[in-house]
């Protein structure tokens, strides 16, 4: 969120202290400083710019389908040439992704988090209605946004770092102790902190790596304090760690007394006078106390308050050694020391740290897992909210990396605190989850052996391990026989299918068949994939799968990486639009698999192996797959379109407007049609400026704004949320819902009889 109102104001009543700035021009002036200096340590690295990741999200994810589950081929070629824009321009990039939410931040979190719940459902009212895809402010991003892109950043040979605490504070503290060039983000805390130069990547043009630079110096000038004074401001005006009510009677009685003094005050927004006044106010109280006191003693604050404005103060504390004010904000010990070893402990630090592992510091350090919000209709009485479909596979993750080579009757049974987002959830406190075993074929291998030790015998121990998770042991001896990403998707499929009861024939083929031909295609091929309708059982299909690929590479680290984390990377076994395709054929009534991937000899035999061993596998658990096709077009009574069956696509539109141009998702991909040309259908997404500027020269389409999310290794947020003053508050309309609450829907029926691993080679 940053500072409430504060880069607004020096937007509109501050100018001076908003520069443009080309980036180019920026680096060389900085090499040729560090050139003449010989202390410095930026020799080798050369100018280097720290990008917050989490805040740049929205404005790398442009391309033109969000709602379908993720177009992660042309996301990565994106991300790929915005790289290469800083390389080529001689700038070293250095990534930095949330990692934590912290409790002190808890209730902040859980706030955005109802917010976008009302926001999905708008969503989805609107794709039931009309059969496309909303855009304006109901945009969202694909879920597993923040999960995926560090290891997507990584695979291009980039610098990315994984935070353990506040994610400001590492950036900004990296920046100033690395002498890097500036931070590049969307945060005004950057403004605050006394650290490297920030740059707004709102603000941002791709064509000539220009952008705003936010002058703290500029900003003290106008407002009257110094760099030092800055912390108090903040949390006076409201922020992350303070919020905005605890301080409302400091700023009413500041704005009170500006006012008295200022009888004709700035000719600005109200937000403006607010930030003046306590500017004053600040500047006052500063004068008259020693600078030793953290918080003036003159502030009318009960006790709780002036602990909660220290502790927001202190967060700003870049010096070395921290202060010991900071020391409870950076305890690193473990929740669970009695049950891993030291060297444990230290490999998940060390690969959450390097954004190698996904979901290891969180149980085996903190004790605490979060998921964000997901495209989930809670109308929909079918279909399971993803957080409960793979919570039997997480209680195995748990199990794996918290009871291995345990017996299991120590008294002190570890638990982990789940802060799930679903409908039906309040998410008041967390769900207080426990670890269930995995049984592995040997004599109570322990978490070390697995991970640490090598030869040919760990090595099927780790697949094992990994397939026990999922309760998938039948597709062993499909290792090596097909490609890893499809190995990684089968597993996917099979535990969906066999925890949904709802699924069908169709909704597998439809799995199936779009990760054995999404290997063939091109992000340019995909692009141009037309869909006559958007279908909101499909829509919700999709975001389940990429979740499970999120809990594959949690498996997957707990294991030991028996498969390349490259394999169960979404770009190579998924893509929203390809997915939804391929459903919308499924259920049309086509009886003829080789349709489903697209006529072609190779991809036929691939699609049925993996569909007669899905087969296999779930008939030894029982579940028999049913053929229910269920997909309908909009209602004529609401969309101006005529939907007929076709032999080849399913689906074609005929007559009256034709889907063509009835909204974004339904035109299909215009070649070099980039936001430029959509006029206000975009820039309405963003308080900071047009979405043109990000990206002129890429030729795709989309656009969006920066958000921080839940982060990094956490189960990430897709919501339209800014740090500085949130995004618009839109409240969920009151409907009565046609299915029961997910909450009183047995929750712990999910897990059919057969959830314990059967023993290996059954």
């Amino acid at each position: 969120m940053g500072v409430k109102g504060l880069q607004c104001f020096m937007d509109q009543c501050c100018p001076e202290a908003c520069e443009t700035v080309n980036l180019r021009q920026v680096a060389r002036d900085h090499a040729a400083k560090i050139q003449g200096d010989s202390s410095s340590t930026a020799h080798n690295t050369g100018p280097t710019l720290v990008v917050d990741g989490m805040a740049c999200l929205r404005h790398w994810y442009s391309c033109k389908d969000w709602i379908c589950g993720g177009q992660w081929k042309e996301y990565v070629d994106v991300l790929k040439r915005w790289v290469e824009a800083f390389t080529s321009a001689g700038i070293r990039l250095v990534f930095f992704f949330d990692g934590v939410v912290e409790e002190k931040k808890r209730a902040v979190w859980v706030k955005r988090r109802h917010r976008v719940n009302g926001d999905i459902s708008k969503i989805f009212c609107h794709i039931k209605k009309y059969g496309e895809q909303p855009g304006g402010q109901n945009f969202c991003l694909p879920s597993g946004l923040a999960t995926f892109t560090p290891f997507a950043l990584r695979s291009l040979k980039q610098e990315v770092f994984c935070s353990v605490q506040e994610a400001d504070y590492e950036i900004a503290n990296y920046a100033r102790q690395n002498n890097c060039i500036g931070i590049l983000g969307q945060d005004s805390d950057f403004i605050i902190y006394d650290s490297a130069p920030y740059f707004s990547v709102g603000k941002l043009w791709m064509k000539n790596l220009t952008t705003v630079m936010y002058n703290r110096h500029k900003l003290c000038q106008n407002i009257g304090l110094t760099i030092t004074q800055l912390p108090l401001l903040a949390c006076l005006l409201g922020n992350d760690v303070v919020s905005e009510e605890k301080m409302q009677h400091i700023r009413n009685n500041a704005i009170e007394a500006y006012r008295e003094k200022n009888p004709a005050p700035h000719s600005c927004a109200p937000q403006g006078q607010v930030v003046y006044a306590v500017s004053q106010l600040v500047s006052r109280l500063c004068s008259k106390e020693e600078e030793t006191d953290v918080v003036p003693q003159s502030l009318a604050l009960s006790a709780h308050q002036r602990d909660l404005l220290k502790k927001g103060i202190c967060s700003y504390c870049l010096s070395e050694p921290r202060s010991p004010e900071l020391d409870g904000l950076t305890a690193s010990s473990s929740a669970f020391e009695k049950h891993v070893s030291p060297e444990i402990l230290k490999a998940c630090r060390e690969k959450h740290v390097a954004a190698e592992g996904f979901m290891l510091y969180s149980v085996v350090c903190e004790g605490v897992t979060e998921c964000s919000n997901t495209l989930e209709d809670e109308e929909d009485g079918e279909m399971h909210p993803q957080a409960l479909v793979y919570k039997p596979c997480r209680q195995r993750i748990y199990g794996l990396l918290l009871l291995l080579g345990q017996d299991g009757q120590s008294v002190d049974c570890p638990t982990i605190k789940e802060w799930f987002v679903f409908p039906g959830n309040h998410l008041k406190e967390p769900e207080v989850v426990h670890p269930v075993p995995v049984c592995l074929p040997c004599d109570q291998p322990s978490l070390d052996l697995l991970w640490f030790s090598s030869g040919p015998e760990v090595s099927a121990l780790r697949l094992t391990a990994f397939l026990s998770i999922f309760d998938c042991m039948e597709l062993f001896n499909l290792y090596g026989v097909v490609e890893d990403s499809l190995l990684a998707a089968l597993c996917l499929v099979t535990y969906i299918i066999l925890q949904v009861q709802t699924l069908s024939q169709e909704d597998a083929d439809a799995y199936l068949s779009q990760a054995v031909c999404l290997r063939l295609k091109t992000s340019q091929e995909l692009q141009q994939i037309e869909l006559p309708f958007l279908c909101s059982r499909a829509v919700q299909l999709g975001s389940l799968y990429v979740r499970g690929l999120s809990h594959l590479l949690g498996a997957n680290s707990a294991s030991g990486c028996p498969l390349p984390s490259a394999a169960l990377m979404p770009w190579h076994s998924f893509d929203g639009r390809l997915f939804h395709s391929k459903y919308l054929l499924a259920h049309s009534g086509t009886e003829k698999p080789e349709l489903l991937v697209d006529s072609d000899p190779s991809c036929l035999s691939l699609f049925l192996q993996l569909r007669e061993k899905l087969a296999e596998t779930c008939m030894k658990r029982g579940r028999v797959l049913q053929s229910r096709p269920k997909v309908s077009p909009p209602s004529p009574n609401t969309t101006p379109v005529d939907v007929r069956r076709d032999r080849h696509t399913g689906w074609s539109p005929v007559g009256g407007e034709g889907w063509r141009g009835r909204g974004e998702t339904a035109r299909g991909h215009r070649q070099g049609r980039g936001w430029t040309d959509r006029g206000e259908e975009r820039s309405d997404r963003s308080e900071y400026g047009n979405r043109e500027r990000l990206w002129e020269s890429g030729g795709h389409t989309g656009g969006g704004g920066g958000h921080r999310g839940a982060g990094g290794q956490q189960f990430d947020s897709f919501s339209p949320e800014w740090r500085d003053g949130g995004a618009q508050n839109m409240t969920r309309p009151q409907q009565q819902s046609r299915g029961r609450p997910y909450s009183n829907r047995g929750r712990y029926q999910l897990a059919p009889r057969w959830s314990q691993p059967p023993a290996p080679g059954t």
